[in-house]
Formats: structure tokens, sequence, C-alpha cells
């Protein structure tokens, strides 16, 4: 898992709209990276939201926001337009980044254990060093976080 000061491992992948998007695009930037794990459930839908109504002041100071998942693109199309979410949304199928990240593992639910994604978010500074890392987060936190980053 990568550390905070470090470079933040870089990737590419496919959006919502169809496009290759790579963390180094933003270089310059500030990025709030959140790892969620499935498009429409009620978590992952109160973390998006909470970060939609944060972000025309998280974009006035000239930072993004990408989620990322391991849902296909067309499943994030149809969250992003359901949530009118004005970020970028990113899938991971094979769960590389995430595992890059730290923000894959194992995971326990009703008595299971099992390897899936962990809620989690990382602020990337403009020279693409990781500023701040938080796994296993509630989903309301991405939002505070993002909000502390561009106070930066």
């Amino acid at each position: 898992m990568v550390q905070v000061g470090e470079q933040a491992p870089q990737f590419e992948l496919m959006s919502d709209k169809g496009e290759t998007v790579r963390l180094s695009d933003y270089l310059g930037r500030k990025v709030v990276l959140y790892f969620y794990p499935k498009a429409d459930t009620s978590g992952c839908t109160t973390q998006a939201c909470a970060l939609r109504d944060a972000y025309p002041q998280i974009e006035a100071k000239d930072a993004v926001v990408i989620g990322i998942s391991p849902d296909e693109p067309r499943a994030l199309v149809a969250f992003r337009e359901k949530y009118a979410l004005p970020f970028i949304l990113l899938s991971d199928p094979d769960h590389a980044v995430a595992e890059a990240y730290g923000a894959w593992g194992e995971k326990k639910m009703y008595g299971k254990t099992y390897d899936g994604l962990i809620r989690s978010h990382f602020a990337v500074d403009a020279e693409g060093r990781l500023s701040n890392a938080e796994i296993a987060v509630k989903p309301l936190s991405t939002a505070d976080l993002a909000l502390k980053l561009i106070e930066l």
C-alpha cells in the first residue's frame, strides 16, 4: 500500500463517458480519489451525493473528484445520471487500482469473510504525491476530506 508523501500509484481506467482517464492527466491540480464498493447502493449513494453537494466549493479551488469502483461503465453512467453527479466515475473491474491504493482486502459481513473493495479515500497533491489516505471510511467523511483538501 502506498504511504502518505509517496507518489500516488498511476492508473489508466475507463470512465463512465467511455474515455480513458489517467491520474497523470491531473498533474498540477489537487485530486480526491474515492473508492466505493457498488454504484447505487445506500452507502455509496450517500457518499457520492455528499461529494456532489460539496463539489462547487471543490471545483472553485481547482480541485477534482474521481470516484472508482469495480462497476462496469454502463452502471456508472446510470449512477451518475440518476444522482446528477458532476465528477468523474471510473471502472476498475479487476480491482488492480484499488489494490495498489490498499482499498481492496478482507471484509466481513453477516459472519462471512471475503475479499472486496473497502470504502476509502485519498488526496493527491498537485505534484502527484499522496497527501492523505483513509481506509474503511464512513460514507460522509469523503466530502469532509475533500473540503479540507481544498483549504490546504
